[in-house]
């Protein structure tokens, strides 16, 4: 029978990058969505759609407890289109939100159902001010003011959600700041650039090696190192989906 992962929020920019890695691998891929009308979109590429909030924790739990899936992988994010300034205030939020009680949800739904795995996205560009380049040891900037500290602690509430869950294998990738289809940005942008097939790799390599802790997850130029995802991972800031060099 073949692995089944359920991958939350398959029809992001990374989650779309990824599910296309998963089924080349041979694996059964299940994915979701709270938009009913992108369900045919997932279908179209090869997965199973749920359509299902992260916030209906009831929910989330009898779909996750139906599929059964082995491994969850956890993409889900709440950007606006184009990363639209002036939505942007309102996405942090909504992105705290789902990291910290989305999070919670998950990981309830996830030991529920079995699952034993779980990978989860975090942030390179989260690290407290200090000596570069940052690797996983390096603080986070937990005590930042304004919309970073909202998003850190965000951040810090689902690393430790992921890495403290009883019975499940937990690995977060400390993802540079994406750029390629779907991210709203052609080209490499802030301190710690990452293309999102790159990204999308990452998270395969990852259930592969069955992996656990965080992995900062970003280019060579990045003001974070990803030399331990190289090391353990064997991942490389140039993987495509095209061409794997």
């Amino acid at each position: 029978m073949a692995h089944k992962v359920f991958v939350a929020g398959a029809t992001g920019a990374i989650g779309a990058a990824l599910t296309p890695l998963l089924i080349e691998a041979g694996y059964k891929v299940f994915g979701s969505t709270r938009r009913a009308e992108r369900a045919k979109q997932l279908e179209a590429a090869g997965v199973v759609p749920v359509v299902v909030d992260v916030f209906d924790a009831n929910a989330l739990r009898d779909a996750l407890c139906f599929i059964a899936p082995l491994s969850v992988i956890h993409q889900l994010t709440d950007l606006p289109a184009g990363l639209d300034p002036a939505r942007m205030a309102e996405a942090v939020r909504n992105n705290a939100r789902i990291r910290d009680e989305g999070t919670r949800n998950l990981i309830a739904a996830a030991i529920a159902a079995g699952s034993n795995r779980l990978i989860a996205q975090s942030i390179a560009w989260a690290y407290r001010l200090g000596a570069t380049p940052y690797d996983e040891t390096s603080p986070l900037d937990v005590d930042a003011e304004g919309a970073r500290g909202i998003s850190v602690r965000g951040v810090a509430a689902l690393e430790r959600q992921v890495l403290e869950a009883a019975s499940l294998n937990g690995t977060v990738l400390r993802y540079g700041q994406i750029y390629g289809p779907g991210t709203g940005a052609d080209t490499p942008k802030g301190s710690s650039p990452l293309h999102v097939e790159a990204a999308a790799y990452a998270a395969l390599l990852a259930l592969q090696q069955g992996a656990a802790g965080v992995y900062n997850i970003a280019q060579d130029d990045a003001e974070v190192t990803s030399a331990k995802a190289k090391r353990e991972l064997r991942w490389r800031a140039s993987l495509r989906r095209v061409a794997r060099v």
